[in-house]
């Protein structure tokens, strides 16, 4: 009775077709499901990284403002391995997106870097 992986990561959104079109078009996610629910004037769009794990994107009529600043307690961010940041990053700023300077890992010597989704979510690079 072990954990295996990550399964998915959820998130909501406050604009549903801008989010959509940052995971799909910008971060090239690839749609499994996508759901309108009535009952909650929500969508549920299920996508796909490519190792298997998932991100489920939600809307709401109404959802609160996230905190603000990465160090308050709750979900920091997210993290993408990428073989080349390099390359990831040039694609992500040819959408008009500000990446933060690329740093490295004290601890694994690894080089990272942040940027944010529409709604301010922090998201990683991850170089392997």
């Amino acid at each position: 009775m072990y954990l295996k992986s990550m399964h998915h990561a959820a998130i909501i959104c406050s604009n549903y077709e801008k989010s959509k079109a940052f995971y799909t078009q910008v971060l090239g996610l690839t749609i499994i499901a996508e759901n309108y629910r009535p009952s909650r004037s929500s969508y549920k769009l299920d996508l796909a990284l490519p190792d298997g794990g998932q991100i489920e994107l939600f809307s709401f009529p109404t959802p609160p403002k996230r905190v603000n600043g990465p160090e308050a307690c709750g979900l920091r961010h997210l993290a993408f391995s990428v073989q080349s940041i390099t390359q990831m990053i040039e694609h992500i700023e040819g959408y008009g997106i500000e990446v933060e300077p690329i740093r490295v890992d004290e601890y694994t010597g690894k080089r990272f870097t942040f940027f944010q989704d529409p709604d301010g979510l922090p998201l990683e690079l991850y170089e392997l």
